[in-house]
């Protein structure tokens, strides 16, 4: 993959390829093995106290001389904190999501950051970019963990945005190989964030239990709950069968918020709990059948991409014949 677009030169990396910060599971192992491979790392913030991310933050830092970046969603209540850790820090790349990012990008902006903010429809992409987004991320309801509730696709979405924005789109949300990389490319996104496929990695910090749960699922092993208040998309099992069951009965949100709990995430992803715990992971789950170490995914990827379009050019000559 020879790409120098919008999005390598904004971010200053070699591969228009962005690693999702997914909570519990993208550290400091997991970001600096990105940006090593030529793409770049997001540490989540998600799962992190201000202390526990500035502690990510010095340890990225010493892996990787390349860059690299925090995700922090807006919607927590310590997101101001998060965000003046990363800033003290030095960090100069922010993505931004579950929230309005017009709270905090003037802050952002006054110390160089580069802000990106992850959307699930035109209506908020067109804010992000009206208070100053450098770019924005396109996830389709395909994507594994928290998605919006308009339920649009990313094959729908990226054209969308593409067409409608001045400021580059990246596209996530379904993809997870060098063939998927080539399709967003073609609906007009100029860089791909991917979640679930760097989640099955080595150097993911998710428990290998939750590992091994995304590389045995089928076509149709992930499903869409917890619609009232906050809907996820993450693998089936005993405690999304009983939110799917408690939903179709009209159960109220404030019943399905006790049905939730507290740190069921982490119940799931960090500690394993196959059958209680919330296993966040998109619909491609079901194209991933490996754990391997971050570098040998790169290089298989990359060769994927470069492979899938020879063959489309492949077959566009023949057509013309």
């Amino acid at each position: 993959m020879n790409i120098k677009n919008r999005i390598t030169e904004l971010l200053g990396i070699q591969f228009p390829i962005i690693q999702a910060g997914m909570v519990w599971v993208s550290g400091w192992k997991l970001a600096s093995a990105i940006s090593n491979s030529g793409g770049l790392g997001l540490i989540g913030a998600g799962s992190m106290k201000p202390d526990l991310l500035r502690e990510h933050i010095i340890k990225c830092r010493a892996a990787t001389a390349k860059p690299f970046g925090v995700n922090i969603p807006l919607l927590r209540g310590d997101a101001a904190d998060l965000i003046k850790t990363s800033i003290d820090e030095g960090i100069k790349i922010i993505f931004s999501s579950a929230g309005h990012p017009g709270k905090f990008i003037g802050l952002m902006k006054e110390n160089n950051v580069k802000v990106v903010h992850v959307v699930p429809s035109l209506k908020y992409a067109l804010k992000a970019e009206s208070v100053g987004c450098d770019a924005v991320v396109g996830e389709g309801v395909e994507a594994g963990g928290h998605n919006g509730i308009d339920e649009i696709t990313t094959f729908t979405l990226i054209p969308q945005l593409s067409d409608a924005l001045n400021i580059p789109v990246i596209a996530a949300g379904g993809i997870a190989d060098g063939r998927g990389i080539l399709a967003a490319f073609s609906l007009g996104a100029e860089g791909v964030q991917i979640g679930t496929r760097f989640a099955a990695t080595i150097e993911s910090s998710a428990n290998d239990n939750y590992k091994k749960r995304i590389i045995q699922a089928a076509d149709n092993d992930t499903i869409l709950v917890l619609k009232k208040i906050g809907m996820a998309r993450m693998l089936k099992n005993e405690f999304t069968e009983r939110v799917y069951n408690a939903e179709i009965n009209g159960t109220s949100e404030e019943e399905l918020k006790a049905i939730l709990g507290e740190k069921r995430e982490r119940l799931g992803i960090f500690e394993g709990d196959e059958k209680e715990g919330m296993l966040e992971a998109g619909q491609c789950s079901g194209l991933i059948k490996d754990i391997p170490r971050v570098n040998q995914l790169f290089e298989r990827i990359l060769k994927e991409y470069r492979d899938s379009l020879n063959n489309l050019i492949s077959i566009s000559k023949v057509n013309e014949l």
